[in-house]
Order: C-alpha cells, then sequence, then structure tokens
C-alpha cells in the first residue's frame, strides 16, 4: 500500500512494521511525531509513553529489551545528554531484545541549543549508528537497526536529520510483523554492571567493532558506484543532495555512500579508494565521514587527497542544500556551473524573529515580574521552552537560557556569587518535571534565596501539546492522578508556594512582591492555559477616540496582534485571544470592549 508519509511517520511505521513492542521518549523537534504516529497507529499490543525525560525514557526501554521485547526509544539531540548516563553503561551491558535509540539531530540548527552530532556519541559509547538518508530509507533501515541490535546484543542509534525527520515521500507499506512473543526476564549476573563484569565486557566491545565494521561493509544501504579517479564521499540527507547535484553534473566519479558511520565499513571504503587521487567528502554537521578515511589513507599508505570540512571545502556548521553541493562538486569537479544551471535569484525574505503567542499567558507573567522588580536590581535565569522568547524585545526578561532545568541551579550560582542581587529562575510546568525538580532541592538543601516561577500553561507547548505528569492523562490515553506542581514544591521543603494566574496583572505584581519579600526559595506558579489548547475569548479593540498612540501597549507587551495604522493602534481580531493584559496596561482605558 503506497502512502505520502513524513520521515518520522515512516520511522514510525518502519519499527510497528519490525514488531516494536515498547516505545518510550520525551518530545523535542525534529523527533516528535514517531512517537505520536506510533500512538495514533497502535495496532492493539504497543505500550508507548511520553516519558518524564529522555533519562527515563531509556531506561524504561532497557527494562523491556532485557526481557527481549523489541523497544525504541526517541529523542532530539540534546535529548541524548540527559539519557548519557545509562546509555554508556547500557553499551557495557547489553540487550537481548532489539532496542533502537533514535536521536534525530538538528543541523541549523533549526529548533535547537546546539548543532552536536550524534554520530560521536556513537564512536564515544562504541555503539553502531544508522544514519538514513530519506525517508523510504529510514522505513527499512529502522526494521535492520532492530536485526543487528538483536544479533550483537547491543542497543544502537538511529541519527535521522531534520530534513529526513521532515521531509516528505511516497512510501510503500509493507505487511506489519506479527506481535514479538517475549522470553521474559531471566535472572543472570550479567545485568549488574560490576567493576569487573565492565571490564569483560569492554574486551568484549573492543573485540566486536571490527567485525560489526566488516558486516556493515556488505549492509545493503551502503555502497560503492561509478568509477574514475576522483571520488565523492558522503551519507545522511548529504547522498540525497549528491545524487540531485549529480544530475546537473555530467563527469566520470566514484561515489560512496555511508549509511553506518560506526563502526565504519573499512572494507567498503578502502574499495572505494583503491585508483582514487582525490576525495571530497559532503556530510553534515562534523568531519566524521572524513576523518576516517584520511585515517584509512595514512592506515594503509594511500596518497589520496582527502577534501571536505577540515580542508574548508565544505561549510562547517549549518544545513547543507542541493545548491551547497552541487557548488562544491562542480568546484571539485573543475566544472564550471553554466548561467543556465544557475538558481534564479530570489529576493530576500523578511527577517521574522520568532515571538511569543499573541494571547500567550507567558507574557503577562514575565510582564507581572517585570513591574514588580521595577527600580532593583535582578537577574532572570531562564530555561528551555516557548517562555525562552522572553528573551526578545520589548520584555527582555530572559538573561540566561543553557539546557533543561539549568535556570534553576544557574540561578543558585549567580546567588552565591551577587547575593544582594534578587535571581529569578524561570521554568515551565513540563521543563518542571523533566529535570526542574532536582534543582529545587539544590535549593532547599543548601538554602538558597532565589524566586522560581513556574509557567505552567498546562501543556508541553513548544514541541506540539504533549501530556505530562501535570495534565492528567498519558499517551495512551489514560486518565491519570495530576501531579500537582505546587504539592510537589512543599513536599520538597518551600515553605512560600502561591499559585496566581498571570492574567490578573494586580494581583500577579504582588503575587511576585511577596515572593521576593520572603527569605529562602520561594515559588509563583503562574498557571494559565496555553492558547493552543482552549478556547479563545471575544477579541479586544481599540477605542480610536481614547487612543493617543502612545505606544505604551506594543512597547510593553510586544504582543503581535497590535499594529499601528498611522497615528493609532490598531488590533488585529483574526490574531487576538482577548487575554485583556494589554487593556490592564493601556494608560487611558482605551481598549476593552469586544470585536464581533
Amino acid at each position: 500500500m503506497l502512502e505520502l508519509l513524513m520521515g518520522n511517520q515512516a520511522i514510525a511505521m518502519g519499527a510497528i512494521r519490525a514488531g516494536v513492542g515498547v516505545v518510550t521518549g520525551y518530545p523535542g523537534t525534529p523527533s516528535t511525531e514517531i512517537i505520536e504516529t506510533i500512538a495514533k497507529k497502535n495496532p492493539g499490543h504497543i505500550y508507548v509513553e511520553w516519558s518524564v525525560n529522555e533519562k527515563s525514557a531509556l531506561e524504561v526501554a532497557a527494562g523491556a529489551a532485557y526481557t527481549g521485547a523489541r523497544s525504541l526509544v526517541t529523542m532530539k539531540q540534546v535529548g541524548l545528554n540527559v539519557a548519557s548516563d545509562p546509555l554508556m553503561s547500557l553499551a557495557y551491558i547489553g540487550v537481548k531484545g532489539g532496542m533502537v535509540i533514535v536521536v534525530a539531530d538538528d543541523p541549523g540548527p533549526v529548533s535547537s541549543q546546539t548543532e552536536q552530532d550524534t554520530r560521536h556519541f556513537a564512536r564515544f559509547s562504541k555503539l553502531p549508528v544508522f544514519d538514513p538518508s530519506s525517508p523510504e530509507e529510514a522505513y527499512l533501515m529502522i526494521g535492520d537497526a532492530f536485526d543487528y541490535s538483536e544479533k550483537y546484543n547491543t542497543p544502537v542509534l538511529f541519527r535521522p536529520t531534520t530534513r529526513v525527520c521532515h521531509g516528505c515521500a511516497s512510501i510503500d507499506l509493507d505487511e506489519i510483523r506479527s506481535e514479538v512473543q517475549v522470553e521474559g526476564f531471566i535472572k543472570n549476573p550479567k545485568w549488574v554492571i560490576f567493576p569487573r563484569l565492565a571490564y569483560q565486557n569492554h574486551l568484549k566491545i573492543e573485540a566486536r567493532q571490527p567485525i560489526l565494521g566488516e558486516d556493515f561493509s556488505s549492509y545493503r544501504f551502503n555502497s560503492v558506484s561509478g568509477s574514475g579517479k576522483k571520488g565523492i564521499a558522503t551519507g545522511g540527507i548529504s547522498y540525497a543532495y549528491t545524487r540531485e547535484a549529480f544530475q546537473e553534473i555530467d563527469r566520470e566519479c566514484k561515489l560512496l555512500k555511508v549509511a553506518t558511520p560506526h563502526p565504519f565499513p573499512e572494507t567498503l571504503a578502502l574499495e572505494f579508494l583503491a585508483g582514487l587521487d582525490e576525495v571530497l567528502v559532503v556530510e553534515e554537521l562534523d568531519p566524521v565521514i572524513e576523518r576516517e578515511l584520511v585515517y584509512l589513507c595514512g592506515k594503509y599508505h594511500l596518497s589520496v587527497k582527502v577534501y571536505g570540512k577540515l580542508t574548508h571545502h565544505i561549510q562547517h556548521a549549518g544545513e547543507n542544500t542541493v545548491e551547497s553541493v552541487a557548488k562544491a562538486v562542480a568546484i571539485f569537479l573543475n566544472i564550471p556551473v553554466s548561467e543556465s544551471k544557475n538558481p534564479v535569484a530570489l529576493p530576500l525574505l523578511p527577517i521574522r524573529p520568532p515571538v511569543l503567542c499573541a494571547g500567550c499567558p507567558h507574557r503577562a507573567s514575565f510582564y507581572a515580574v517585570k513591574q514588580a522588580m521595577k527600580d532593583k536590581k535582578a537577574v532572570f535565569s531562564g530555561d528551555i521552552g516557548c517562555y525562552t522568547l522572553g528573551n526578545a524585545s520589548p520584555l527582555d526578561m530572559v538573561d540566561t537560557c543553557l539546557c533543561m532545568g539549568a535556570g534553576v541551579t544557574i540561578a543558585q550560582g549567580l546567588h552565591r556569587a551577587e547575593p544582594n542581587v534578587v535571581n529569578f529562575a524561570f521554568i515551565g510546568d513540563s521543563t518542571f518535571f523533566h529535570s526542574g525538580i532536582t534543582g529545587v532541592i539544590n535549593a532547599v538543601y543548601n538554602q538558597t534565596d532565589i524566586v522560581l516561577i513556574i509557567l505552567d500553561n498546562v501543556t508541553t507547548a513548544m514541541t506540539g501539546h504533549q501530556p505530562h505528569p501535570g495534565t492528567g492523562n498519558t499517551l495512551m490515553g489514560n486518565i491519570a492522578e495530576k501531579i500537582s506542581i505546587s504539592a510537589v514544591l512543599k513536599a520538597l521543603g518551600v515553605k512560600h508556594v502561591v499559585t496566581q494566574d498571570p492574567l490578573d496583572l494586580a494581583q500577579a505584581v504582588a503575587a511576585v512582591k511577596e515572593a521576593v519579600a520572603f527569605k529562602g526559595i520561594s515559588a509563583v506558579i503562574f498557571k494559565s492555559p496555553c492558547i493552543a489548547v482552549v478556547k479563545p475569548s471575544a477579541a479586544y479593540l481599540v477605542d480610536s477616540e481614547k487612543c493617543s498612540g502612545c505606544r505604551q501597549c506594543i512597547e510593553a507587551l510586544g504582543c503581535p496582534a497590535f499594529a499601528m495604522v498611522g497615528n493609532q493602534m490598531k488590533i488585529d481580531p483574526a490574531t487576538c485571544n482577548g487575554c485583556s493584559i494589554c487593556a490592564q496596561v493601556c494608560p487611558f482605558d482605551a481598549i476593552g470592549g469586544a470585536q464581533s
């Protein structure tokens, strides 16, 4: 059956086809749709969950794999940092059932803090990694990944990048594999990682690496094609770009496609290097294939010049494109790019920086804190989520942002260095459950005087409104007990905890002032649902007779529903969600009422 699928959907359907039994993960662009698709297309026997964080997700999946079940874990590249503790030990322990860890890399970066390359993590953890070049390939390759995992009793990494995850293709869906019969957990000392066992397993892993590399040399998605004295080595989405570039360039050239960067398919690579004078390596993000080829040239004394990122022939950061690859290939093959083949010059797109949505309760929360701290020295530590956008003008309310949960602990370090400054830590509800709780415990235990602002919009908004422990439902469709953030804070020893609606500006400002006055860690939970999960109120309007054109509303809030028409402020009724904050800010009572 032919079906048009996004890459993430293809990965999901490939995992279902391969007989996956347990699926876990934490939402993060560009990986999120994998789990959502499995939940939607669940044939009935698959357990699927949004875990509280990536570490928990990997550990749950590992437990399932110990029984013989096939398990899948999904996350984005920075999520692997969170999961790296169990991952490194699991590489030594191994698994019984196939276990695939999908880590979506984000060249650009399109929506991430870093451009880190998961292929390095594969080498670091000594685990195999698969690198699909298209949605069609990802659909089939995910099944291969499960097979290799079981063949070598090891977890494997699966590394799609943004354009594979979010690209679409027509895919011929095969018959879904019947439910895998699970042998069950069998007690064995091998599941307990003691130092002596770790030493023995390390030896086994090192012995396995060349065997796996040789196995990968004949893997169906690795290939050598073409002929000539020049060659191009590539992998992942860059292979697709290279193939497209070759449609424009008619010249003899060998082509190496690497779908399994680690362990590197050495025998296949030597076949490729034989008879070559020069090689251009096209890849994202880091020079992983390039370094492997340079190493092989040195190891086997091959006089082949290797060009790529290390020689500045391929850009060091950001995404490759068909155009950038075509240009690099043309230069490498000494082919002038004809005028007819140059892309049509297009006008530059206007710069559209990301902003908080019109009516977003986070805007009201930031503004309330800003008003409460007028004329006081304060630092505002932020975190990962929609509210990171609070750093933009006119709010200017995010002074630091490092990684999930770090806002809570960064604020503590700032306070210890500058105790006379009021230190705020902003964190969202999903991020609080993900990695904020340990930071709160640290503040309570060490008696650090910070103000914790929890921006509770009752969803995981940034990645598509997934449930979390505070929402009262699970991905399996079950109704769960809501975990109260307020109750958790009080149980941890936070003495001052207030829950406040940020859309009531006067009360919100008062709540912040009260929290600042409290000695010790204090918390304000600004609770108001994300505009995407509730029905909007009627849009507000501007009374043209009262409006002075002072611009205070837009200069204070920066709401995208505002627009100046001449010297009058207008509100776009299609954008406004009727949050009322602008009406509370306007000094002339010029905003109010409702647009029909």
